[in-house]
């Protein structure tokens, strides 16, 4: 079915209430972050440490196999 042309379309709100929504937000969604505790900060930091080593212990270990594979190969 077709629109009814009597209807009248909703207002876009201008550029400062936008603005201001948008700012209104992000100050309700910071309300909702939780500051973690030292025991917290503490264990994840040790946690994201540990998976950075094992990752740059993957890495070079698959730089040093290619490295090596590519003389067998090629040389």
């Amino acid at each position: 079915m077709a629109k009814a042309s009597t209807s009248v379309e909703a207002k876009k709100p201008n550029i400062f209430m936008r603005v201001g929504l948008f700012i209104k937000q992000i100050i309700d969604e910071m309300r909702k972050v939780v500051t973690p505790t030292a025991k917290e900060l503490f264990l994840w930091s040790l946690a994201v440490f540990i998976f950075v080593l094992f990752l740059m212990a993957l890495v070079t270990g698959m730089d040093f196999g290619l490295g090596k594979l590519s003389l067998w190969v090629f040389g």
